[in-house]
């Protein structure tokens, strides 16, 4: 079933943003007065799931979900239909308008992606509100989460107050501006020190087991116990352990800490079990642990412990137009971050690029719609990101010679688009084949 929910909302969000994209092209063409002769969800190579012809247009389903396609009259695109342009320019066709409304035209896909991003945020801003944790919240510092987080300078317990100058007033843009960093200032035993952070950053976060390599600290709560754990009769899932051989705990970190420096041993321990506090006796495995498997609270119960105080905040209509404008321009600025990054070679970045399956991994198993729409939306900057990138082939291409034919007062030749149209094609299959490759290849290694 968990299977069924990821992909009902994978294919979902795709279609809508592919069907919005593509009208973008479709209504600007119509009101330019030119002929579109195929509107396609997804591709239909050799036949297609369904079409059907309405006026001088036909509509329809591909088989093939890599995108979709409008096939303008006139253009030379990926269908690359010289037939018809070796036939002379009909005022309907696309070639026969003027540059300002071609321009329009590709621009136009691009456009409603970055509307509809902003709609969306807006939209979320207005519906669910905000809801976040204050750094000031994390009294005790961060835990720090993987063997990359120590190996970076950071230890349990920083309290992070700066990044690249930035003083940060929520923990939660914490762990995506670090990726991006030079250097961190933190607070640690009382001393302020600056951690400088190398500059493939990325590529040491991305090739590590754990990609979230800093959160908050939170109690040690029981999600499993499996039943090989010697602990399966004592322990039960949402167990919270408040003291361990002898000591109060706090934190999940201190209960592993003392749990390793006692091998082979059973420790004395207090759970927090139905908002009773039982005592057990823990046995510990040879190398320390305690044979169950650990989960984080939600807001709630962390709230109701006393552990953090989040704050929640509720915007009107017309509040929430600034504030969904804001959160959609700086995921438009951070994924322009990110693309810089990935063909910075250095930064070790595009190692980390995906294909299809990893969008596909982004959506959660159980169907929450304020996550689809947050994940929308960042598809939708991304898609319209891509497809302003100057690669022949995608709007971006078609963009860059419309603005030389504009400013030139020359038209490129009908031979050099369909060349150009070529090599953009099979850059964009090599960019396909690479996100994919890398999708596998993760796969086979486990990362």
């Amino acid at each position: 079933m968990e299977i069924v929910i990821k992909l009902s909302q994978f294919l979902l969000s795709l279609s809508l943003l592919i069907v919005l994209h593509e009208l973008g092209h479709f209504i600007p063409a119509k009101l330019f007065k030119t002929r579109v002769e195929k509107f396609y969800l997804f591709f239909d190579i050799k036949f297609s799931l369904l079409k059907k012809k309405i006026g001088e247009t036909e509509y329809g389903i591909g088989w093939l979900p890599l995108g979709g396609y409008v096939k303008i009259s006139g253009m030379i695109d990926e269908s690359m239909d010289k037939e018809q342009m070796s036939l002379p320019a009909q005022p309907w066709e696309f070639r026969s308008k003027p540059a300002w409304q071609r321009l329009i035209i590709m621009l136009g896909g691009v456009t409603v992606n970055f509307i509809l991003a902003f709609v969306i945020y807006i939209g979320m801003a207005f519906c669910y509100g905000d809801l976040y944790l204050k750094n000031s919240e994390l009294k005790d510092g961060v835990a720090v989460t993987s063997e990359v987080g120590e190996e970076l300078g950071f230890k349990t317990g920083d309290k992070i107050l700066e990044i690249d100058g930035e003083k940060m007033e929520r923990f939660n843009e914490i762990p995506g501006k670090i990726l991006f960093a030079k250097s961190v200032l933190v607070e640690r035993n009382g001393a302020q020190q600056t951690i400088a952070l190398p500059v493939d950053m990325i590529d040491k976060v991305l090739g590590g087991q754990e990609r979230l390599f800093i959160d908050k600290r939170e109690p040690f709560a029981i999600k499993e116990v499996p039943d090989t754990s010697a602990n399966k009769k004592v322990l039960l899932p949402k167990d919270i352990i408040k003291s361990f051989n002898g000591t109060p705990v706090k934190y999940a970190d201190e209960v592993i800490a003392m749990a390793k420096a006692n091998p082979n041993k059973t420790v004395d321990a207090v759970v927090l079990r139905d908002e009773k506090e039982v005592p057990v006796k823990i046995t510990l495995n040879k190398n320390g642990k305690l044979g169950v498997i650990a989960g984080s609270l939600g807001v709630d119960s962390l709230e109701k412990l006393g552990i953090y105080k989040f704050t929640q905040q509720q915007y009107g209509f017309f509040e929430s137009i600034p504030v969904g404008i804001e959160r959609g321009k700086d995921q438009l600025v951070g994924y322009g971050k990110n693309l810089k990054a990935i063909f910075t070679p250095s930064t070790g970045a595009y190692k980390g690029v995906g294909g299809f399956k990893a969008i596909f991994d982004i959506f959660p198993k159980t169907w929450s719609w304020e996550v689809f729409w947050n994940i929308t939306a960042l598809l939708s900057i991304m898609l319209g990101v891509m497809n302003l990138l100057p690669i022949p082939a995608l709007d971006g291409g078609h963009v860059m010679f419309l603005l030389y034919e504009m400013i030139t007062r020359r038209k490129p030749s009908d031979k050099f688009m369909e060349h150009a149209q070529m090599v953009g094609f099979v850059l964009l299959i090599g960019l396909l084949l690479f996100a994919n490759g890398n999708d596998i290849y993760k796969a086979i290694v486990g990362k």
